[in-house]
C-alpha cells in the first residue's frame, strides 16, 4: 500500500481519533491542570492530534521498518507517533510515565492496540533501543524547578539556589547516562531544542559523534521545538561548536 509523504495511513488516522475521543479527559485534567481541567482539554485535544501527526508523518521518514523505540515521559500528545510506529512500521515502542493516573488513562484508551504504558522509571527497561524519545523532561518545571529557569533562558540570579540547581543538574545528568546507556549506535534521539544540550554533554563525555537536525517542530501543549539528533554518525567538532559545547 502506497503511503502519503505528508500524512498518516487512513487507518492509523481513525486510530489516533479514536483512542484521543475515548480518553478521559476528566481524570487527565487532575494530571496537568490544578483548576479547569475540561477547558484545558477542549483546547488542547485537537493540538496533540493535528502536531502530534505532524512529528509522527516526519519520524516515518526517518525511522526504517522494524526496531525498538524506548518514551521517557510518553504523555497525551506522543499518541500519534507511538501508533504510527506500531501500526504502520511495525516497530516495538515501550511508553514509560511516572504519572500513574495518566498511565491508567492512557491504557484504558489504548485497550484495542498493541500498545502498553509503563508506570515506571524509564531506566528500568530492558535491552537496547535505536530509538530514544524523551522530549520536555529534562526541563519539566514541577520535577527541576530549579534547573527548568535556566533551560528556558528565565533564571533568575537573586532567586537561584546553586545548591538545588546543582542536585538537579546531576539528577538529569543520571537520568540521561542511564537511558543512553540503552541506546544502541548508530541510534537516534528525539528531544527538544532546550534539552539537546543534555544528549550532546553526554557524547562529549563519551566521545561520542552526533548530528542535530535543523527542522524544529512544536509540541502541543506549551510549543517547546522538538528536534531530531542522529547518534553514532557525523563529526563531533562541527556539532560541538554549534552547541557551543
Amino acid at each position: 500500500m502506497k503511503t502519503s509523504r505528508t500524512k498518516l495511513a487512513p487507518a492509523t488516522r481513525r486510530l489516533v481519533t479514536e483512542v484521543y475521543g475515548r480518553l478521559d479527559y476528566g481524570a487527565l485534567g487532575s494530571v496537568y491542570c490544578y483548576e479547569g481541567g475540561d477547558e484545558f482539554w477542549r483546547a488542547k485535544r485537537g493540538h496533540c492530534n493535528r502536531l502530534g501527526s505532524r512529528v509522527a508523518v516526519v519520524l516515518r521518514r526517518k525511522l526504517g521498518r522494524g526496531g525498538r523505540r524506548l518514551y521517557v515521559g510518553a504523555w497525551v500528545g506522543e499518541l500519534p507517533p507511538l501508533m504510527m510506529e506500531t501500526m504502520e512500521l511495525g516497530r516495538t515502542v515501550e511508553p514509560y510515565n511516572l504519572r500513574r493516573a495518566e498511565v491508567a488513562a492512557l491504557n484504558r484508551a489504548c485497550h484495542s492496540i498493541p500498545l502498553t504504558f509503563h508506570a515506571a522509571d524509564a531506566a528500568s527497561a530492558k535491552g537496547r533501543f535505536d530509538h530514544l524519545w524523551m522530549a520536555s523532561v529534562l526541563n519539566d518545571p514541577e520535577r527541576f524547578p530549579h534547573l527548568s529557569p535556566l533551560s528556558y533562558g528565565r533564571g533568575n540570579p537573586l532567586t537561584l539556589d546553586p545548591l538545588k540547581f546543582d542536585t538537579e543538574r546531576r539528577i538529569v545528568r543520571a537520568l540521561v547516562a542511564r537511558c543512553m546507556g540503552k541506546l544502541a549506535r548508530p541510534g537516534f534521539v528525539t528531544t527538544t531544542t532546550e534539552e539537546v544540550i543534555w544528549i550532546a554533554e553526554w557524547c562529549h563525555r563519551h566521545r561520542m559523534p552526533y548530528r542535530v537536525g535543523k527542522r524544529y517542530y512544536p509540541t502541543a501543549l506549551v510549543g517547546d521545538p522538538i528536534c531530531f539528533t542522529q547518534i553514532g554518525k557525523g563529526d563531533r567538532r562541527v556539532w560541538a561548536r554549534r552547541l557551543k559545547i
